[in-house]
């Protein structure tokens, strides 16, 4: 009888009773498993599920509900993205996590907003993620602040002059932090020399040597993971002399094991360096450790990437707007997300009127390439 007028009760509010008949509250994972981001998607849904093995229901209403993970494979690709927003719409998720990748959160936003799911991305640092809109959240910090920190640290603590930027061509996130990076970089003094390449490209010399033509003395290039590894290799090949800097989407094993060995040094932007949290770090790994699959996933050794720990957050954000709602219905999960406040492993948590963190601090690390580990070099604020 108690579940029958708890189905009564939620049809009476319009909202859909199976999601609470079920005893199962959906959360829907739209994050590339394959594609040019694939690798750093698989990296971002490892701090998703591990966060579902740690807390794998949930109360709702004076009621413990199971917490289920939707998966939507949105390829690295706008054109993908679509139908894998549709697939989460159509599994009736009361919220969505990701995307790992600016452009296709932007590209599969409508779909969401039509449905009244409220989104939350980890990762997605463009600004065209949530502006002017109500139902897209993030939690990391954006371009414009990413951008403003790499250029800030190129030119003041590098001492560069002449800054080489490299973007794939009608990628969103990196001709967006190419761009803010450029606007910095050369209202500090600097010179930039702006270039794309079409995706697709696999050899990256012609690049690298144009940017030693032009004596750069920093290589930006906030590209994926896929492109980066390359761009490192042929950069080895090559003996260039000027660092390679990106941004969030180059912290990954991946990337420093790319760098290992070589005489490249690369320095990124990210969320969060390995030791900031013991805690979690030895919980993590020995997950990892423990799990062949998600040890594949995360490049083969269990190093911790930043963006697995903002998936992990992202994960703790919408149980607590789910809890602050009171109900699995994905339009009051929205109303709620505005308020919720959150200690998370990457920092502290709460959104500004545009629905985005309010952050004042990212990490800049190295490879150690002797040892392919990443290194704290600062934590770097902006006036």
């Amino acid at each position: 009888m108690k579940k029958l007028l708890i189905a009564v009760l939620c049809l009476a509010l319009l909202i859909p009773a199976f999601a609470l008949a079920d005893g199962t509250v959906k959360i829907g994972v739209f994050e590339p498993a394959s594609g040019d981001s694939g690798a750093g998607g698989k990296q971002e849904m490892l701090g998703m599920q591990y966060a579902n093995k740690e807390c794998p229901t949930i109360e709702v209403g004076g009621e413990t509900y199971n917490v289920e993970l939707v998966y939507a494979d949105n390829g690295s690709s706008t054109d993908k993205a679509p139908s894998a927003a549709q697939q989460l719409v159509s599994n009736n998720v009361s919220v969505v996590l990701g995307s790992y990748g600016s452009g296709v959160s932007i590209a599969g936003s409508k779909y969401f907003e039509d449905a009244k799911i409220p989104a939350i991305g980890a990762t997605c640092t463009n600004p065209q993620v949530t502006a002017g809109n109500s139902h897209y959240f993030r939690i990391c910090f954006l371009d414009p602040f990413q951008g403003t920190v790499m250029a800030t640290y190129a030119f003041k603590e590098l001492g560069a002059k002449t800054a080489y930027c490299l973007a794939e061509l009608g990628n969103d996130y990196d001709v967006g932090l190419s761009h803010y990076f450029q606007e910095t970089f050369e209202a500090l003094g600097g010179q930039v020399i702006s270039d794309t390449f079409p995706t697709g490209t696999s050899d990256f010399t012609s690049y690298l040597t144009n940017a030693a033509m032009y004596q750069a003395d920093v290589f930006f290039c906030p590209v994926s993971i896929a492109y980066s590894t390359q761009i490192i290799q042929q950069a080895a090949g090559q003996n260039v002399q000027f660092p390679i800097l990106g941004g969030d989407t180059l912290d990954s094993n991946v990337v420093a094991n790319a760098a290992k060995g070589t005489n490249v040094t690369v320095t990124i932007s990210t969320f969060y360096q390995e030791g900031a949290n013991a805690a979690f770090d030895e919980g993590f790994k020995a997950w990892l450790n423990s799990d062949a699959e998600a040890m594949t996933n995360n490049g083969g050794n269990n190093m911790i990437s930043a963006v697995s720990v903002m998936g992990y957050d992202a994960y703790y954000t919408a149980i607590e707007a789910i809890r602050a709602a009171g109900t699995t219905d994905s339009a009051a999960v929205m109303a709620a997300l505005p308020g919720v406040t959150l200690n998370g492993v990457s920092g502290a948590i709460a959104f500004d009127e545009t629905g985005d963190a309010i952050r004042t601090s990212a990490f800049i690390k190295s490879v150690d390439t002797a040892t392919g580990d990443w290194v704290f070099v600062a934590e770097q604020t902006v006036e």
